[in-house]
């Protein structure tokens, strides 16, 4: 089985690019499956069902990062689809923290990027971007042929051996680039490793502490003037 993650800023287009791959993945006869992690509310998983008839399933990640949840419910979500006799397991991230990045070695990340969101955007969303494999830019009829050579510039600038595919999703268009990059990915390999470091963010906020101020709390902290610096044992 191969997995295939997909991150991006939320309504970047990722459930419209990934109805489309797996639309071309079952004409091919394929058997995918998909699973979104999502905060607080989610029914991709749904209509993906109810459109495709294939494997679905949504996590709540609750009070913890998306992407956090994705590294420790991942072993589990590859199990539940290998059950399923799926050849491919699509999984698709809420995308809620752009200093986060979800993939895996060996294994295909794709970043989706929304090019009405601005031409600084490639410049905002690190590992996210920079670890990814590939980089696919939607909404391209809404920008002028200027803005996209910009906002492509910017993702090359960011991220100078990622693949940049151009698309306009909601009507199938630059897709197929997508999925042979999908064909060729590898199986996945256990144990599975993160890609990239989680950041540094283990502090009492995190904990649940409400007061403001430095002088507040402990762990990994900064203020106005000082850069990061730790606090504790």
């Amino acid at each position: 089985m191969k997995l295939v993650i997909f991150a991006g800023p939320p309504t970047c287009g990722k459930t419209t690019v990934i109805r489309q791959v797996i639309r071309r993945m079952l004409k091919k006869e394929y058997k995918p499956s998909f699973v979104k992690i999502d905060v607080l509310y989610a029914d991709e998983d749904e209509t993906i069902n109810k459109e495709f008839g294939i494997p679905t399933k949504k996590i709540y990640s609750g009070e913890l990062c998306p992407d956090h949840c994705n590294v420790v419910v991942l072993d589990e979500i590859v199990d539940w689809a290998r059950n399923q006799g799926s050849d491919y397991l699509f999984v698709e991230t809420a995308g809620l923290c752009l200093r986060c990045s979800p993939y895996i070695e060996n294994s295909l990340g794709v970043v989706v990027l929304e090019s009405t969101s601005g031409m600084n955007l490639p410049r905002k969303i690190g590992p996210m971007l920079t670890l990814a494999d590939i980089a696919v830019i939607t909404k391209i009829d809404l920008i002028s042929q200027a803005e996209r050579e910009v906002f492509r510039y910017r993702v090359i600038e960011a991220a100078k051996e990622i693949r940049i595919v151009e698309s306009n999703a909601l009507y199938g268009i630059g897709i197929d680039p997508i999925v042979k990059q999908i064909e060729k990915s590898n199986e996945i390999e256990e144990p599975m490793f993160l890609r990239g470091n989680p950041p540094v963010g283990t502090c009492t906020i995190c904990a649940g502490k409400k007061e403001i101020g430095a002088k507040n709390h402990f762990g990994v902290l900064r203020t106005m003037e000082q850069e990061l610096f730790y606090v504790g044992e």
